[in-house]
């Protein structure tokens, strides 16, 4: 059994060929480990003559805490300088990767550690920050720096993409008008893999990160999917002209029971001059109105017609909500050409002039989507993976109370929703 205290302290910084020099108890309530290098003879860099020590530096590192405690470490540096005096070199710092990289404040393995557990689970900046008795500034940039070489050398983090999805969420609001910004997500949707954010949800950044990818990639794709977004459907339309676009079910159904709930609205208004109130028949049917039909059961059902019946005298609410169970019904099949002639046949239906204008609205959409709607049928492919990582984003958003920097939301949401080679963490080295 080993009792010497030195080698104990050399087990526990865990780094090879460093000598431990002292500990000390710092008034500050903050321990500090003394360590050093192995002395060995160090050649100039330009002219190879043996260089001579010109200072020793004190370097202090956040380290991981021991005991609950905050530890730092403290690197004794040497600054080495060349005796010709003919050299152009000067004199330099000694640098060695396994104490810290240049110009981090963190020791690397304190720096891998919070990578990780910010990277990886999801966790707050400053609740690390607090645990290892440092700034948030420190753990950020410890973070980011580490993360952007990790995505880096994870070269072959996503291979050939045949079904890829667009999506876009909020990153924050800024400026005294709370101005939005909003961030693009390209997601690889057979894998439910984040591949990458670019800034804003037009066309523009989407179609430079595909040409970024290079042909063989595009060609690779089979299927875009998509919600009713003009600007993502340009994207697939100039980048993967062969790609067979997909509407999301889930935004096809919900865009029908959105427009069922305007025209619910609308009469509401012009029958009773006001917003729903609690007793209005209208207002305690919305509930109602946008549930499944064969999920209303028998009672349900009845509940429905009296409340349409009192409170929708020229029947426009119902015929919307005839339109949103028709749009659901697209879904109960899977025949991709009978599914093109329904979208067909409903978009004019309800684009009479007899119609509500909630429902020629939605009739006008069904007809422009109606090839991307009855893709599904084809593709069985939607953007639910897509909305699934944007979760996976708000929960990084929530955790660190908000982003204004593009940089720190990109590198954390690929940090925990890109799924990166973790194994690899230990190996970066960040520039």
């Amino acid at each position: 059994m080993e009792t010497d205290p030195t080698r104990a302290i050399e087990w526990m910084i865990g780094l090879p060929d460093i000598t431990f020099l002292a500990v000390e108890d710092g008034l500050d309530g903050v321990g500090r480990i003394h360590v050093e290098t192995v002395s060995r003879p160090v050649g100039c860099p330009g002219c190879g003559v043996v260089a001579r020590i010109k200072d020793r530096p004190r370097v202090e590192l956040v380290d991981l805490p021991v005991s609950g405690r905050p530890i730092c470490l403290v690197w004794h540096k040497r600054r080495w300088c060349c005796p010709d005096p003919d050299c152009e070199t000067g004199s330099w710092t000694e640098e060695d990767h396994r104490i810290a990289s240049p110009r981090q404040v963190l020791s690397t393995r304190a720096a891998l550690w919070v990578t990780f557990q910010v990277g990886r689970f999801a966790r707050s900046v400053n609740e690390v920050a607090i645990e290892l008795g440092c700034g948030w500034r420190t753990v950020n940039h410890a973070v980011i720096t580490y993360g952007e070489a990790l995505l880096e050398a994870d070269e072959g983090r996503f291979g050939q993409v045949a079904a890829l999805g667009l999506d876009e969420v909020l990153m924050v609001r800024i400026g005294p008008f709370h101005h939005k910004h909003f961030s693009t997500q390209i997601v690889d949707v057979r894998a439910g893999q984040l591949l990458d954010v670019v800034p804003g949800r037009s066309s523009v950044e989407p179609m430079a990160w595909l040409a970024e990818q290079g042909r063989a990639f595009r060609d690779g794709i089979e299927f875009g999917t998509l919600d009713l977004s003009g600007p993502y459907r340009r994207v697939f339309e100039i980048m993967v002209p062969n790609a067979t676009m997909v509407a999301d079910p889930f935004h096809v159904t919900k865009l029908a029971n959105t427009k069922l709930d305007e025209c619910r609205r609308r009469v509401q208004n012009e029958t009773l001059g006001h917003r729903g109130r609690r007793d209005d028949p209208l207002y305690r049917g919305r509930r109602l109105l946008t549930m499944a039909k064969e999920r209303l059961g028998e009672k349900g059902h009845e509940k429905l017609t009296g409340i349409l019946r009192a409170g929708d005298p020229t029947g426009d609410v119902a015929t919307l909500w005839q339109a949103k169970e028709a749009v659901r019904e697209l879904y109960s099949h899977g025949d991709p050409d009978l599914a093109l002639d329904w979208v067909t046949e409903l978009g004019r239906d309800l684009q009479d002039t007899d119609y509500p204008v909630e429902a020629r609205s939605l009739g006008r959409t069904l007809t422009r989507w109606k090839r991307e709607i009855a893709a599904w049928h084809q593709a069985h492919v939607s953007n639910g993976p897509t909305e699934a990582v944007n979760n996976l984003i708000k929960r990084v958003k929530r955790a660190a109370f908000g982003f204004t920097s593009f940089r720190n939301y990109r590198i954390r949401a690929l940090l925990y929703a890109g799924k990166p080679n973790w194994d690899l963490l230990p190996t970066v080295r960040p520039r």
